[in-house]
């Protein structure tokens, strides 16, 4: 972690020339990745990292698509069928709006917080339903109220019981960037977003191939979405770094188990550029989980589950954000 603790250091002492978004080029990054991924294979495969002894296939490195999320993508390139022949006139709409919220100027909240990117959800695989009573534009607002730079909404509906409609009457009602949570395939999705009000979308690196990767952010960018780019691993994070991405999000859960592991960040993070802002997305359910992932340099978090069970949204967001200011020492819950 000494590349992004780093980095993160000097911010907090105001050392000139370690700025939140300035640093090293991405060739460099990628040199360095390169190495990393060498010395990687060598510690798997002889059951160690940061010399600490594990569990055979506890790490997360999904190289190709695990057959869940491979079920997921197949089922929504089958369920969207209906949508691509309205491409072009979702087109022209997309480019007639204009107005836009910053995700990643949203998330640029100083060295001394996390950024927040709050979400609704009823429901995921991993956990059944989540909120039996549940009122998408109410916890919307109360994720605004609490202070969360950004609001993440699930659009999926066979496998998270989410809509689209609920996207668009969160973004009426609220002043922060709305990020389309959902398995973008293809490009009348980006349209339809960029119609139904989101500010940002999700596209997962696992779920697509490289030139549809390429192609799907360049579409996004050209209606003036914002793109949170997903990953899970050091091959993935190589392929986004491939692609014109500037906010990227690390997944702890692995796609193949369901299980969550905090230090995925802390594996993916050292070879992030600086220039590019990061997420840590899934498993931060404390102010300890998220004290832990700013200590290896993110900027933000992307927090669903643990907000949406919470009694006290703003207390428990406040707490999330806060956490930005600690040393990354703290062990998260279940590992004290």
């Amino acid at each position: 972690m000494v590349f992004r603790k780093r980095r993160r250091d000097a911010k907090l002492a105001g050392i000139e020339g370690f700025s939140q978004k300035s640093g090293p080029g991405r060739e460099k990054n990628k040199e360095n990745l390169a190495f990393h991924k060498e010395n990687l294979a060598f510690l798997i495969h002889n059951g160690y990292f940061h010399g600490l002894k594990i569990a055979s296939g506890s790490l997360t490195s999904p190289s190709t698509m695990s057959d869940r999320l491979a079920e997921i993508v197949d089922h929504k390139r089958r369920e969207i069928e209906p949508l691509i022949p309205r491409e072009e006139k979702l087109r022209y709409a997309a480019l007639e709006r204009n107005d836009f919220r910053s995700l990643a100027a949203s998330l640029d909240v100083g060295p001394e917080r996390l950024g927040l990117i709050a979400e609704v959800k009823k429901a995921s695989p991993s956990a059944g339903t989540i909120a039996e009573d549940f009122d998408p534009l109410a916890q919307a607002k109360k994720y605004e109220a609490a202070g969360a730079g950004a609001i993440s909404v699930l659009t999926d509906e066979k496998f998270f019981q989410g809509r689209l409609e609920y996207l668009s009457r969160i973004r009426a009602e609220v002043a922060v960037p709305v990020l389309r949570k959902d398995f973008i395939v293809h490009k009348a999705q980006v349209y339809e977003a960029c119609v139904a009000g989101a500010d940002a979308i999700l596209l997962i690196v696992a779920a697509l191939g490289q030139d549809e990767l390429v192609d799907l952010l360049e579409c996004a960018h050209s209606c003036q979405l914002e793109v949170l780019m997903e990953v899970h691993d050091l091959a993935e994070l190589e392929r986004a770094l491939d692609t014109e991405a500037n906010i990227i999000g690390v997944n702890n859960r692995n796609l193949k188990t369901f299980e969550v592991d905090l230090k995925n960040t802390e594996l993916v993070s050292e070879e992030v550029p600086e220039d590019i802002t990061l997420v840590s997305e899934s498993g931060i359910r404390t102010a300890q989980d998220a004290a832990l992932v700013a200590g290896w340099g993110v900027d933000a978090v992307l927090v669903g589950e643990s907000l949406m069970r919470a009694d006290d949204v703003a207390l428990a967001a406040e707490a999330i954000m806060a956490a930005g200011g600690g040393d990354g020492d703290t062990a998260p819950a279940g590992e004290k």
